[in-house]
């Protein structure tokens, strides 16, 4: 903020103050409840149409472990899976991570799996437009290409970074110029619509060293195969598969450079936090979706509600406005620093990360204790696996494994940074660094 935006001159009486600003906004700053663009207004009222469905295919989603194919087809005739795709190809515009977040909270309070996979999409948007404005040449291209099939909803893009396993996803030269792609990647969210992924790999290079890459992969490439039998403890409805690669022919232009292994470069710092912060959102969502629930429940009831079950009610509340304040903290400190490349790019994926990360800690925390609470108001019924409580019970719990980071690179991460050590903060570099019994 400027400084000139936070005091008004001694002589200026508070009558004049008041006529002087700006109106009111409806919800309390923070709030994470209204979009503060225009495309995102656009993409709540599309998303809004979609919400009874949703809601209503949750339950038997989750149990069968179903993805919600249909009501993607929905978002791609609606243009919702464009979202994030630039105006000016076609898409939505949506640019605020922010009004990003507030979809996903959106579409979380109806059924998170839904929420986690459409993340995936809105993320592979925001990175993509990256790529389209400061890539080199032949990457501009690509990212133009696929940007415009996404608006179009012809595009479905699906990143797969974990290793399955002891496997590692490697690409080794296959002498034309272009490369082979081999290995196998595990929690690869929207697997079963996916047209395209956006695969983690490692390749030698001259001097030992070791370059990753992000090669984008087209489903139907010879050697690529889906792994179905996913069993998840929750987001049972995310589509969330294996992906093998069996000698996958990928061509020269069809690969993002990604640095080295052991480079200790946190400029990448800065693409990690923005496509990953608005999943913030997800987390928010369902807590607010088990805030709701408890509360009808209670007050479905004639009885006065007994004094610990008013506690926790309260308590929730507070931890519900913690949890939206502390995820829309993080989420506009992206929004600010992204756009500013005149910063050293190291302090600025630093200063971008951080704050993520301190964020998502105490987000999972709260979300995960305020459906915890909402278990306890209900009571014994909520127990049950068809209860909607116990459902979000499962799919809070989903945060702390999501990167950057999980919980324990999390805690490595923010204690390093508090305590000055040196570490290599860019996950897929220190993945590949790892024994492979550790992974």
């Amino acid at each position: 903020m400027r400084e000139q935006d936070t005091a008004a001159p001694s002589h200026v009486g508070a009558e004049v103050m008041e006529t002087e600003q700006a109106p009111r906004p409806a919800e309390p700053p923070g709030d994470l409840t209204t979009a503060i663009t225009a495309p995102g207004e656009q993409l709540l009222t599309l998303l809004d149409r979609h919400l009874p469905r949703i809601r209503a295919q949750a339950a038997p989603n989750d149990r069968d472990s179903t993805f919600p194919a249909a009501t993607f087809h929905g978002f791609a005739r609606d243009g919702v899976l464009g979202a994030t795709v630039p105006a000016e190809l076609g898409g939505m515009g949506v640019s605020r991570l922010h009004d990003v977040a507030v979809a996903l909270l959106r579409v979380a309070e109806a059924d998170a799996s839904t929420a986690l996979a459409l993340h995936a999409q809105f993320s592979r948007g925001i990175t993509l437009t990256y790529e389209w404005l400061h890539g080199p040449p032949p990457t501009r291209k690509l990212a133009e290409r696929l940007l415009r099939a996404m608006a179009r909803g012809e595009a479905v893009i699906g990143g797969a970074v974990k290793d399955h396993g002891r496997e590692t996803t490697r690409l080794r030269p296959d002498g034309s110029g272009g490369w082979l792609l081999s290995g196998r990647k595990t929690l690869v969210t929207m697997a079963p619509i996916a047209t395209h992924f956006v695969v983690s790999a490692q390749a030698p290079a001259a001097g030992g060293t070791t370059l990753l890459y992000a090669p984008i992969v087209a489903r139907d490439t010879p050697g690529l195969s889906i792994v179905d039998g996913w069993t998840g403890l929750g987001m049972r409805a995310s589509g969330t598969l294996d992906v093998a690669f069996d000698d996958c022919p990928v061509p020269a232009g069809n690969l993002l450079a990604r640095g080295s292994v052991g480079a200790h470069s946190d400029a990448a710092l800065a693409g990690q936090a923005v496509s990953s912060v608005a999943m913030l959102g997800i987390y928010v969502g369902v807590a607010q979706a088990a805030r709701d629930l408890a509360v009808e429940t209670m007050a479905r009831r004639s009885a006065t509600p007994p004094a610990a079950s008013r506690t926790l009610v309260a308590e929730t509340e507070a931890r519900l406005y913690a949890l939206r304040a502390t995820a829309s903290a993080a989420l506009v400190n992206v929004d600010e620093l992204s756009p500013r490349h005149d910063m050293d790019p190291d302090e600025r994926g630093r200063r971008m990360m951080t704050p993520f990360q301190c964020a998502k800690v105490m987000v999972n925390q709260l979300a995960a204790a305020v459906v915890d609470d909402c278990l306890t108001v209900v009571g014994g019924a909520t127990y049950a696996a068809e209860h909607p409580l116990a459902r979000l019970s499962r799919d809070v719990r989903a945060g702390r494994f999501m990167q950057p980071y999980t919980y324990a690179d999390g805690v490595d991460y923010l204690s390093a940074q508090a305590l000055g050590l040196e570490r290599d903060n860019n996950y897929v570099s220190l993945r590949a660094t790892r024994p492979v019994d550790s992974r």
